[in-house]
């Protein structure tokens, strides 16, 4: 953060700042993606409805770090941990730093850490908390390339981290 930011708007989740002319989001907490192949080599990823777009997104599982009362202090593999449980029903027994790196640099200050999560154990449904409507896919890593070119012709949102994801996954 810098002494010479102008606070234009704040938000409970983002505010909307002002440098030397340039305007820009701040997020108030950082974010962990998630990277994670189940052992039958599928890569779990999750839709749902993001209101700035108004339509449906197909992700990585991704969640806020230090969000939830409680836990304003959790590091980010904690995060990505109980985000990967919550929205997939998966649960890692390793869980690793890949990077950190800016989503839109010339918009926001936010950065994401790409987490791998290996030896995976199904222990739940998954579909997020109350305040989510989260669809859980498994999709073979023979396939995913065609499974998202087909879910972008029908009008879903493709994040384009997935395609990070799929790169980071080549040796895997």
């Amino acid at each position: 953060m810098n002494g010479n930011d102008d606070i234009l708007y704040q938000g409970r989740y983002l505010t909307l700042k002002s440098r030397s002319g340039w305007e820009y989001v701040a997020r108030q907490h950082q974010v962990a993606v998630i990277i994670a192949w189940t052992p039958e080599d599928e890569l779990l990823l999750v839709e749902q409805f993001r209101e700035p777009l108004g339509r449906r997104v197909i992700e990585l599982p991704a969640g806020l770090v230090g969000d939830e009362t409680g836990c304003e202090n959790e590091g980010f593999l904690d995060a990505a941990a109980r985000e990967l449980e919550e929205e997939t029903g998966w649960r890692a027994g390793t869980l690793s730093e890949i990077m950190v790196c800016p989503t839109s640099a010339g918009m926001s200050d936010e950065t994401v850490m790409f987490v791998r999560a290996e030896d995976l154990v199904q222990v739940g449904r998954g579909g997020g908390d109350d305040s989510e409507d989260i669809v859980v896919h498994r999709v073979r890593r023979s396939v995913v390339d065609r499974w998202l070119d087909e879910h972008r012709a029908h009008g879903l949102g493709i994040d384009p981290k997935i395609y990070a994801a799929l790169y980071w996954s080549i040796t895997r």
